[in-house]
């Protein structure tokens, strides 16, 4: 090739190089479910129903997973006319915290096994619980208590899916108290591993359990400069693009109050991936997993 002619190319090359930054950048701009959000009953009067419901439409979040300390924020949300007309679902969890003592204590309390019936019997007006928790974990051996044992085999015998805040060899101690050993209860790990279990661990215990998924929040590692995903997680996210979900983690006031900023750092993200696989992350996954449409 001539001096010339490698200019020319060199410089179509660099011409065409923002365009394609460009694309690579563009945010995901489609419709978002939220799979991990609390109305705890300190939200409920700064943050109304009006307020919430707001910033969940203007963010595109079209569907939640909702579960709360107590359930009756779940509910509230699940029975409200002004829900459906934000146009958001509700995929109501029956919580097990009536307060914040019930933290330290759920696994082993069989009141808490009680009010889980209970509520399952209840339902909410928008339809039945579909699953069990947001439940921690902080000691990983209190998975074999026995309200963590029962409640794992209720999840599988009802079908429910369980959103579990515990460490990686906490997941491997839920699943062996269920019938068939983890195959066949769908676990959703809430922050992937907030003690920020290696990628690699976590590719380990998705081959090994077909039916568990992966929450993002407060995930360390994730994102890397700009918010952009870290090559080890973005190479994982594109290896399982069907097991994973995005999600607020409103446990804090303060978490309302920066929903749309969370929101937007998905989008980041998310935009990262192809087309297809964001679609899937900031959508579908859930939305498939309940039965929710748009």
């Amino acid at each position: 090739m001539d001096a010339r002619r490698f200019a020319r190319r060199a410089l179509a090359l660099l011409a065409a190089l923002p365009l394609a930054l460009a694309a690579r950048a563009a945010d995901y701009a489609g419709p978002l479910f939220d799979a991990h959000l609390h109305y705890n009953d300190e939200a409920r009067s700064p943050h109304p129903l009006d307020d919430v419901l707001a910033r969940m439409q203007r963010n595109g979040v079209r569907a939640v997973l909702a579960n709360s300390r107590p359930n009756d924020g779940t509910t509230a949300l699940a029975a409200s006319p002004k829900t459906a007309q934000a146009g958001v679902r509700v995929v109501p969890f029956v919580r097990l915290y009536r307060n914040r003592a019930d933290y330290d204590n759920w696994y082993r309390d069989e009141s808490i096994h009680e009010m889980v019936l209970a509520e399952l019997a209840r339902g909410t007006a928008s339809g039945p619980f579909r699953g069990i928790g947001e439940f921690h974990l902080y000691d990983s051996a209190n998975a074999n208590g026995p309200v963590a044992k029962k409640l794992m085999a209720l999840a599988e015998e009802r079908r429910l899916a369980v959103l579990a805040h515990v460490d990686d060899t906490a997941i491997e101690l839920l699943m062996a108290n269920t019938p068939s050993k983890g195959a066949k209860v769908r676990l959703i790990w809430a922050h992937t591993g907030i003690g920020g279990a290696p990628a690699a661990r976590v590719d380990q215990l998705f081959a090994r359990y077909p039916l568990l998924m992966g929450e993002l929040s407060y995930r360390p590692g994730l994102t890397c400069e700009g918010g952009r995903l870290c090559p080890e997680w973005r190479q994982l996210l594109l290896k399982y693009p069907g097991r994973f979900m995005i999600g607020s983690d409103t446990w804090v006031n303060q978490r309302w109050q920066y929903y749309d900023q969370l929101m937007q750092g998905y989008r980041t993200w998310l935009g990262d991936l192809p087309t297809d696989v964001a679609a899937r992350i900031g959508w579908e996954n859930g939305a498939n997993l309940f039965g929710v449409g748009q």
